[in-house]
This record gives C-alpha cells, structure tokens and sequence, in this order.
C-alpha cells in the first residue's frame, strides 16, 4: 500500500506542507534512515524463530565472525558473515536450498556455475548489490577490497543449526 502514498507525499511536498508524516507505519519509534543512528544494543545471537525486529545494517556491520546465524526458522534462517580482505566463503553448492546474499559493506566478486569446475557466472560486486544462488549452482563469493565484506544471507530452507557461530571459515566444517 506505501506506492498509493507516493503521489499524496509528493503533493504535500509540493505545498509545502512539510509537517505531515508520508510515514505510514503507526510505531512512533520508527525513524528514517537518514537521520537513524545505529544502535549501540547489538546483541549477535539467534533470535529464531520468536518474532524479531532488528536493524540489519547495524548486526551485519557490527558482526565480525565468519558466519554468525542471527534468526534460524523452520523453513528460512538469516545468516552474517564478515569475509576478511583476501578471503571467500568458500565454494559450495547446497542441493535443496536457495540463498540471497546482501553485500552491506566491502567489494566482491561472485562465481557460480553448474559445476565446481565450471564457474562461468562472474560479477564483481560492491555496497547495496544482492546475489540469488539458486539451489544447486556451484558458488563463491571472494573479498576483493581492501576492507573485511560485510554481508547477511537469506538460506531457504535452513543451512545452519540453531545458533550457529563460526568465529573463522576454519571452524565451518560440514
């Protein structure tokens, strides 16, 4: 419903009236983006499956593990990963499990293809870019800036256990 609210916000700008919310959310504790500041409470746990709200800017920058699992579902889990300068996530393929992979800070370049010797799938990618890996395509993403990728990704079904925390790619051994 917020596209019917386009053409009303863009009318009370144009006269000026400034004091009218265009907000249609009823929380009074939502702020906009420009003006947010990132929460100092950052708790890195799995919060699934209770009902969650969390600034997801502000866990993903804020998370330093290799993977950290931050809401773990019956059938989705939300994953954080912080990939150091040099590293990658590592070539995989999950059978039965499509993932989307949001870059939030850093540059990488993606690889995919239908097998692991055949990654004919190649884009260099940056802040704000997404990644859908369909299920069973071969796959790595490498750090290729000079600062650790920060990034959330999305398996559904879920990848990990309940709680998953790999502090290094070393300690995610399946």
């Amino acid at each position: 419903m917020k596209t019917r609210l386009i053409p009303f916000c863009a009318g009370i700008l144009l006269f000026g009236l400034s004091t009218i919310s265009c907000n249609s959310s009823s929380n009074a504790d939502v702020t906009l983006k420009d003006s947010a500041v990132i929460d100092a409470d950052v708790t890195l746990k799995d919060y699934g499956p209770e009902p969650t709200v969390l600034d997801i800017e502000a866990y993903t920058l804020t998370n330093t593990n290799f993977r950290t699992a931050l809401w773990t579902g019956e059938y989705l889990q939300l994953t954080l990963m912080s990939i150091p300068v040099g590293g990658d996530i590592g070539l995989e393929q999950h059978p039965d499990t499509d993932q989307f992979i949001r870059i939030e800070e850093g540059k990488g370049k993606v690889m995919m293809g239908d097998s692991e010797h055949s990654l004919t799938f190649v884009k260099e990618i940056g802040e704000d870019f997404v990644i859908f890996v369909p299920a069973g395509k071969w796959h790595n993403l490498i750090n290729i800036g000079n600062i650790p990728l920060k990034l959330y990704s999305i398996y559904a079904p879920a990848e990990h256990p309940h709680g998953t925390v790999h502090k290094t790619q070393e300690d995610d051994v399946h």
